[in-house]
């Protein structure tokens, strides 16, 4: 996987691509060294020409301490002949390429290695959720109370129209009949003659 090494070099391959679906990676940086150091610092850099440290490890016989950038949620982790960078709340913006560094601190000489080809880690975008505000009311009861209105709505338009109906039929038959009731001449009405009584007619004995 790597080759072998003149004394006191670092070598370093990484993995050339890593999707991001779930806003967390792990970049595993794989090193081989062929020297005397016994203090060493690992950081991992964003951009093409790893202008932004996002975090690093350091650690030596006894003590490990790892630091990240505030815009970054990244730890370090050590183990024999690879260092490991895990990544979480990732976002898509910081989707970009990635460079191993291992570093040789102590003791001199100071070593490093060579950039290696990086890892390019791509961050999908996440699908936002719109949430529809929630009724206080359950959405049965809700569906129950129209139910019932609406049927009480169709139960009054229905007697209204059958009222309507049958009160047209009655104004129609009473106009079909006309009151027969024989009525006196309004001029006949003090003369003392018997109700409904027939007019006598004077002119018979006048001859």
């Amino acid at each position: 996987f790597l080759p072998s090494l003149p004394e006191n070099k670092i070598l370093v391959a990484q993995h050339p691509l890593l999707i991001v679906a779930n806003q967390t990676a792990t970049l595993v940086c794989n090193y081989k060294y062929n020297g005397t150091g016994k203090e060493f610092r690992a950081s991992l850099h964003k951009g093409t020409d790893s202008s932004v440290e996002v975090c690093f490890i350091s650690w030596n016989t006894t003590k490990i301490s790892s630091n990240s950038n505030k815009e970054f949620n990244c730890e370090g982790d050590h183990d024999k002949d690879k260092v490991i960078f895990n990544l979480w709340n990732m976002n898509a913006n910081q989707t970009d390429i990635y460079f191993c560094k291992i570093e040789v601190m102590y003791p001199p000489p100071y070593v490093y290695n060579e950039k290696s080809n990086g890892t390019v880690i791509h961050v999908k975008e996440t699908p936002t959720q719109i949430q529809e505000p929630q009724s206080a009311i359950p959405l049965w009861i809700l569906a129950t109370v129209t139910g019932i209105l609406a049927f009480y709505s169709m139960l009054i338009t229905a007697v209204f129209i059958n009222y309507w109906q049958k009160s047209k039929k009655n104004v129609y038959h009473q106009s079909d009949y006309m009151n027969m009731t024989p009525r006196h001449p309004p001029y006949q009405k003090n003369k003392g003659y018997p109700p409904y009584a027939p007019t006598r007619d004077y002119t018979a004995y006048r001859s």
